[in-house]
């Protein structure tokens, strides 16, 4: 049965995340969707070009509607941070409870779905929309918050982090479902703000459908390791260049590929480092070719007790062209490799364990067409696309 879907996000297409795919495959299968985002200038924290004050305000998308509510740029620091999270919040607010958000056939929405990303005032909008037509809100929570601030260096203690405490936990309660990327959160959301269990479900990410199985890379007399994805403080790309520091004489080499806030920063610090390659932002349809000339995929985050409940969304593409996985990552994905049984895991922030995996890996005793075999055997049984689109469309109760 068609439905109506008010999707509430604020980031959209061109900016790289997969609600524009989720977006899109709705239509696909014959539902109305309407998407309610903010001007895009993420990783980077720059106004893409051509966007901003009336520009590209309403358009169509592959049948998606598309409305995008004035928003500040990120750039950096924390007053620019604040004032992008305030400004979305309070322009979506304002466009969804005016009379130009309504369904094509004037009616109120069936359903508010919420993508949950950083910040989570985002969903400050569906929680209104919900309040004014008796709607329900089904939230898909990427990131947890607050803890998500804990991990950008605000401490528990502080009075941003009670504030956001207090902010998140209003959000989550009014949701009425919120489906979760990794178990972990269950408890977290069940503990932290007393979110009753039956209202949570799992339903991990997965990988968008230009990834398949790659031939396994043919070894030469370089080993090649890649980090693909968002370079932000949070990914510990630092990490990496502590481990190539450490494996100068290894006949090792590693390549960063993305964008984001510490990218700069990061260049800096690895410029006389031989064995790595920074190859910026690429557009997704390139990655699948920068993947296969891997014998193995990175994967780092920040050591902290909850920030390690999350599983990065690249873990699923690593696993989906049948890529081994060595990781400096704690929680969840560590768990997620050593059940797949496709590669190394070595603790957050700890470059000699990374060096020592990579080592390890390396070494003759290794089987590497194994774990990539592994690897892939493990996202068919769990992270396939359509997997994925069958459990979401079941949960919003529209199929």
């Amino acid at each position: 049965m068609k439905k109506r879907i008010l999707v509430i996000c604020q980031y959209y297409k061109p900016e790289p995340f997969r609600i524009s795919d989720i977006c899109e495959e709705m239509v696909r299968r014959g539902h109305e969707v309407h998407v309610v985002t903010g001007y895009p200038n993420y990783p980077e924290g720059k106004l893409y070009e051509g966007y901003g004050t009336g520009k590209h305000i309403d358009e169509v998308i592959n049948g998606v509607k598309v409305h995008r509510c004035y928003t500040v740029p990120r750039e950096t620091g924390t007053v620019k941070r604040i004032m992008n999270y305030y400004s979305y919040a309070i322009a979506s607010t304002m466009y969804v409870l005016s009379n130009k958000c309504v369904a094509s056939d004037g009616k109120s929405f069936d359903i508010v779905y919420c993508n949950q990303l950083s910040p989570v005032m985002m969903a400050d909008a569906a929680i209104a929309y919900k309040r004014k037509y008796k709607v329900p809100i089904v939230m898909y929570c990427l990131d947890l918050w607050p803890e998500s601030l804990v991990a950008g260096g605000i401490s528990r203690k502080s009075y941003i982090y009670r504030y956001f405490h207090h902010v998140s936990k209003r959000i989550y309660r009014q949701m009425d479902k919120i489906l979760i990327t990794s178990r972990m959160f269950s408890d977290y959301l069940q503990g932290e703000f007393k979110i009753k269990k039956e209202k949570i479900k799992y339903l991990p990410q997965y990988a968008e459908g230009i990834f398949d199985k790659t031939p396994p890379k043919e070894e030469g007399e370089i080993f090649e390791f890649m980090f693909a994805g968002n370079i932000g403080e949070l990914q510990s790309v630092e990490t990496i260049l502590k481990a190539a520091e450490l494996l100068q004489d290894e006949p090792v080499k590693f390549h960063i590929v993305g964008g984001g806030t510490d990218l700069e920063r990061l260049r800096k610090l690895g410029e006389n480092l031989n064995n790595v390659t920074f190859y910026g932002r690429r557009p997704l349809e390139e990655m699948p070719e920068f993947y296969a000339k891997a014998d193995a995929m990175l994967v780092t985050l920040k050591s902290d007790p909850v920030l390690s409940l999350t599983l990065p969304g690249k873990v699923q593409s690593y696993m989906a062209v049948g890529k081994p996985i060595i990781g400096a990552i704690d929680g969840e994905t560590k768990i997620v490799i050593e059940a797949a049984e496709c590669g190394f895991c070595g603790r957050a922030d700890n470059a000699e364990e990374l060096a020592e995996n990579i080592r390890k890996f390396i070494g003759n005793n290794t089987d590497r067409a194994a774990m990539g075999n592994a690897a892939r055997l493990f996202y068919e049984k769990n992270f396939q696309e359509k997997l994925f689109f069958d459990k979401l469309e079941a949960e919003l109760s529209l199929g």
